[in-house]
Order: C-alpha cells, then sequence, then structure tokens
C-alpha cells in the first residue's frame, strides 16, 4: 500500500534554509538506496546523475529531468560530501546546496526503512517554499517509483507542485 509523502518542514538561518522529511517507506533498505544513491534509480524519481562517481569526494551532476514554471529544467554539478554504502548519501550542489538521504532500519513493529532527508541550501523565503514543494512532489514519485512505477517525465505537470506550493505557502505541515 502506497502512504502519501510527509508535508516536510524547514528552518532559516540568516539566508540558509534547512529542509527536513522523514519517511517511513515500506522497502528494504537495499532498495530504498538503490532509489537514491545509484545512477540507476535516482532518475526514476529525481534527476538523471551523470557524472556520478560513487565515493566520498566523487564529482556528480543531477539534471533534472522537470522543469520549473518557466520550464527550464535545472542542472546541478556538484560531490559527493558524504557517502556511507546503504546508510547515507550525501551530494552538495549548485543551487541546492547539501543533499542528504541517511537511511535506517524502521523498528520490527514498522517494518521497512526509515529516510531522513536534510537540504540546505541558500536562498530566498520563496526559493524555500518552491523547494518544499519540489522536494514533497519529487518524494511523492520515490514512492510511486518503489512501487515499481518509475515517473513518466514526459507526463510531467506543474499542476500537483503548484498546489503544493501553495500549501507550503500557507505554512501547512499536515495532509488534510
Amino acid at each position: 500500500m502506497e502512504m502519501p509523502s510527509p508535508y516536510g518542514a524547514s528552518e532559516t538561518h540568516g539566508d540558509v534554509h534547512t529542509l527536513c522529511y522523514e519517511l517511513s517507506l515500506p522497502y528494504p533498505r537495499e532498495r530504498v538506496w538503490e532509489a537514491v544513491a545509484t545512477p540507476e534509480g535516482l532518475p526514476t524519481w529525481l534527476a538523471a546523475a551523470e557524472p556520478f562517481e560513487r565515493r566520498e569526494g566523487g564529482a556528480i551532476t543531477l539534471r533534472w529531468l522537470n522543469t520549473d514554471p518557466e520550464g527550464n529544467a535545472t542542472v546541478a554539478p556538484g560531490r559527493v560530501t558524504a557517502w556511507e554504502p546503504e546508510s547515507l548519501a550525501e551530494y552538495t550542489v549548485e543551487i541546492h546546496g547539501r543533499i542528504r538521504f541517511e537511511l535506517e532500519k524502521a523498528p520490527a513493529s514498522v517494518g521497512g526503512t526509515l529516510l531522513h532527508f536534510t537540504n540546505e541550501m541558500p536562498g530566498t523565503d520563496d526559493q524555500r517554499l518552491d523547494c518544499l514543494a519540489g522536494w514533497h512532489h519529487h518524494f511523492e514519485y520515490l514512492l510511486q517509483a518503489l512501487a515499481g512505477r518509475p515517473a513518466d517525465w514526459a507526463a510531467w505537470r506543474l499542476d500537483r507542485w503548484r498546489e503544493l506550493r501553495e500549501e507550503y505557502g500557507k505554512g501547512k505541515r499536515e495532509l488534510p
């Protein structure tokens, strides 16, 4: 059963925003790792990763496969800044700053994997809200990809992102 992506939260210090999401995923850690830390998994829900040197200090360039409201696709070169297979993948890239995926086995009573996601990024409050909505939307795609339905980027529309952006703009944190 697919669960909706939870709303993220954020803190701001100066012009640096820290966006946080916690997802309880009913999938084994190896499968979630494949989605967030491999060049085969990332395009199914987020972005193409080429080059992608899977080690700390390695080069990475994330090329988003969807577009912003102006029709632009984000290309973000950077480095792998932390790497612990099946536990931690962190990419520090242009535009989006530090993107960190921490995976842990969920308690036996819950099962699956806990994904702790953090994005530290500079920018305006509007950019913070745009990214909160964007990450939320991509995590919806992650849930679909993990369920065997990778994103169909040709069918990408901004409607869902706009809806989420409006909700985040209102300070919404919980599902309706």
